[in-house]
């Protein structure tokens, strides 16, 4: 994985070169990110000779406060979670139930996102930070693939150490004043453990065969598996 700097955008990667087998996943197919709404104009210029769609899996009230200021790439979006973001804060869920709850709940829209991946263009995923639900998806589309398991793992623990400090900051002052009794909120917020994404995955091994299974049991049928990997492997 290569981590980018891009002008107004946080925790952009590229995660290809991790070993899947006796291949390798492409680079320059599958970036990931933050959202995409204080992108500068040099940002801009910089995702658009690498990316060719971008995948927004964030909800409308998101978009309409963050709308994204990347022009001239197509944008398909995906909202993944069917309540809102902070109904998640409410419930005071920690990460492993809140992913537990998208890939129970959401599981055609994350095959949905899957999808948009294996057309082979190069593609963005992003959410709000990059962390929870583009995590997850990524993750997935890697799994899909045969990626080294503890690969796989690792891009998503990255995440954490790539999200802004003074957001960070700001976010936890915010979660103590205002829910004070959310105690998972912080993890939520500011979090990526590896061995919360490595409980998911075991979790999908167990309930349905593996990652491939999981994403056909959503929905998608073989000859989409197998374009996601000539999309995705060397």
């Amino acid at each position: 994985m290569t981590v980018l700097d891009v002008d107004g955008v946080a925790n952009v990667r590229d995660v290809g070169g991790m070993r899947a087998g006796s291949s390798r996943v492409r680079s320059g197919v599958l970036l990931r990110s933050g959202h995409l709404a204080q992108v500068t104009p040099r940002g801009s210029a910089l995702l658009c000779e690498r990316v060719r769609h971008v995948v927004d899996l964030r909800d409308d009230v998101e978009v309409e406060r963050e709308p994204s200021a990347l022009a001239g790439v197509r944008t398909t979006r995906i909202p993944l979670f069917l309540g809102s973001v902070g109904s998640f804060f409410a419930q005071n869920m920690d990460l492993a139930a809140m992913y537990r709850h998208l890939i129970d709940e959401s599981a055609s829209r994350l095959v949905d996102a899957v999808r948009v991946i294996a057309a082979g263009e190069p593609t963005l995923v992003h959410c709000t930070v990059g962390k929870d639900r583009t995590g997850v998806t990524v993750a997935l589309a890697l799994g899909g693939v045969g990626a080294d398991r503890d690969a796989v793992i690792a891009d998503y623990a990255l995440t954490a150490s790539q999200l802004p400090p003074e957001r960070n900051r700001a976010i936890v002052q915010y979660l103590r004043a205002h829910l004070p009794d959310a105690t998972n909120a912080v993890q939520l917020a500011t979090e990526s453990p590896a061995p919360v994404m490595a409980a998911l995955l075991a979790d999908i091994d167990e309930r349905y065969g593996s990652v491939a299974d999981y994403l056909i049991a959503a929905g998608m049928n073989r000859a989409e598996l197998d374009a996601l990997s000539s999309a995705l492997l060397e």
